[in-house]
C-alpha cells in the first residue's frame, strides 16, 4: 500500500488512534490534515507528524467550521483522497442517569459531526477516493453505561448503508473501521475506578487475548482507504481480536 502524493484528512487526529492514523498514512507518504479542538495538543502532533501534515483547530459539529476546514483544503491542494472521520466522543453513563445534555452531546459527536463531515467533503474527492468512518464493537455490543454511546456508532452504520447507494457510481468509497477496546491514553479515564479489572475483562474477551494497540487500528484504516480495498465499499469491518464474534 502506498499514498505518495495523496491528500487526506483525519478529524480528531491530535491523540489516540486518530494520532495512529495520521502518523501511518504519513509514514506512507500522505500528505496528512489532522483536525483537533485544542491548539497546543494540535501543534505538537503536528511536530510529531513533521513537514508532510499540517493541522486545522475546528469542532467537527460546527458546520462553519467543516466549511472553514474544506476552503483550506481546497485552496491550498485542491482535492481531497481520503478523509478518516475518527472524532468523536463516549461517555459511561446508565440508563438511569442518561440526561438531555448527554444525549445530545453524543448525538453532535458521533453522528451529526461525521455526517456533515462526509457530506461536505464529497465535492473535494475524485473516483477513487474512500471515506474511513471509524466506528466501535459497542454498535453491537454495547456494555452497561454504553446504550448511547453504542446507538451513536449503530446510527452510523445504519446510514453508510444508505450513503453507499446516494452516491452510487460516484466512483468514491465509505466504510466502516469498528474498534474493539484500544490502549490509548483516554481508556483508562473512559472506564472509571474499575479501570483494571475492567481491562482484564476485554482482554479475556478477545480471541486474540488482549486488547488493541492504536497502530493496528491505523493499519486497518489504511488498508480501507487505499486502492488495495477497491472493490469493498459499504461494509463494516471490526478489529477487535475477535471479541464481536464471542
Amino acid at each position: 500500500m502506498s499514498f505518495a502524493d495523496k491528500v487526506a484528512i483525519v478529524t480528531g487526529g491530535s491523540s489516540g488512534i486518530g494520532l495512529a492514523i495520521a502518523q501511518e498514512l504519513a509514514a506512507q507518504g500522505a500528505h496528512v490534515i489532522i483536525t483537533g479542538r485544542k491548539r497546543e495538543k494540535l501543534d505538537q502532533a503536528v511536530a510529531m507528524l513533521g513537514n508532510s501534515a499540517e493541522g486545522v483547530q475546528a469542532e467537527m459539529s460546527d458546520l462553519a467550521d467543516l466549511d472553514r476546514l474544506y476552503a483550506h483544503v481546497k485552496a491550498k491542494h485542491g482535492r481531497l483522497d481520503l478523509l478518516v472521520a475518527n472524532a468523536g466522543a463516549g461517555e459511561v453513563v446508565p440508563l438511569q442517569a442518561i440526561t438531555e445534555e448527554h444525549f445530545d452531546r453524543a448525538f453532535d459527536a458521533n453522528v451529526k459531526g461525521v455526517t456533515f463531515s462526509v457530506q461536505k467533503a464529497l465535492p473535494l474527492m475524485a473516483p477513487g477516493s474512500a471515506v474511513v468512518i471509524i466506528g466501535s464493537t459497542s454498535s453491537i455490543q454495547p456494555g452497561p453505561g454504553l446504550s448511547v454511546y453504542g446507538g451513536t456508532k449503530a446510527a452510523l452504520r445504519a446510514m453508510v448503508r444508505g450513503w453507499v447507494m446516494d452516491i452510487k457510481g460516484s466512483g468514491i468509497r465509505i466504510n466502516i473501521v469498528s474498534p474493539g477496546p484500544v490502549d490509548t491514553a483516554s481508556l483508562r479515564p473512559f472506564l472509571g475506578d474499575q479501570a483494571e479489572d475492567a481491562l482484564a475483562y476485554l482482554a479475556g474477551r478477545s480471541t486474540i487475548g488482549r486488547i488493541g494497540q492504536p497502530e493496528e487500528i491505523a493499519r486497518t484504516v489504511a488498508f480501507l482507504g487505499s486502492d488495495a480495498a477497491s472493490y469493498i465499499n459499504g461494509t463494516e469491518l471490526f478489529a477487535d481480536g475477535g471479541a464481536a464474534q464471542v
